[in-house]
Parts: structure tokens; C-alpha cells; sequence
């Protein structure tokens, strides 16, 4: 395995609830998460110490940070501060999105 280049059959592979994939890996400072969801998921209300920024690949949702609701989808991106709760409900299409977390989600690693 390459120290510069990470496949995604290397990381770890969470199903955190039903019909939500991540595979993660962790550098020195920061976790990278990419977060599948099947249509309908949903990952429920919760937040955590890390700060959190994220881009929407394919696919859409509604989203909740903050109590402020909105549909996004791709390119939408997303920047939450530490201990600010959020969810998220994949709609019919299901989506594909990108998290990084600062510093590292330990129990992701």
C-alpha cells in the first residue's frame, strides 16, 4: 500500500445505520470520510466535538445543521462547527458525500 495514495478498499468501512456506508481514513490531523447513503437513509440527530466540512458528490438529501433545513445536492457543500447538531435523510436518488473532520474522529479510525 502507498503512503500517498489511499484505495477505498483500504479504509475502514463503517455502516454506522441502516443503508449508510462510510469508509474512512485518518492522517495525521484530520479524518476524511466518504458517506453513501441509500435512498430513504437517515443519519439522525447528533453532533459531536469536531469541527466538520463536506461536499455534496451525487445524489440529494435534505439536510438539517443548526436546526436550518435545506435540500442540497451536488457541489453543495457544508461547514459545521463543533457540538452544533445535525441530520441528514438521503431522498429517492440516495447520496454520495465527502466529510472531513478536525481533529480525528478516533472511533473512526
Amino acid at each position: 500500500m502507498s503512503q500517498y495514495f489511499i484505495d477505498k478498499s483500504a479504509c475502514r468501512r463503517l455502516t454506522p445505520f441502516p443503508g449508510v456506508e462510510m469508509y474512512t481514513s485518518t492522517g495525521e490531523t484530520m479524518t476524511v470520510s466518504l458517506v453513501e447513503m441509500a435512498p430513504g437513509s437517515t443519519i439522525p440527530v447528533h453532533q459531536h466535538p469536531h469541527e466538520q466540512v463536506g461536499m455534496i458528490i451525487s445524489g440529494a438529501a435534505e439536510f438539517t445543521i443548526g436546526g436550518e433545513l435545506k435540500r442540497v445536492g451536488p457541489g453543495d457543500r457544508h461547514q459545521i462547527p463543533g457540538n452544533v447538531p445535525h441530520t441528514i435523510t438521503a431522498l429517492e436518488e440516495g447520496l454520495i458525500a465527502l466529510d472531513v473532520f478536525y481533529p480525528i474522529r478516533e472511533e473512526y479510525k
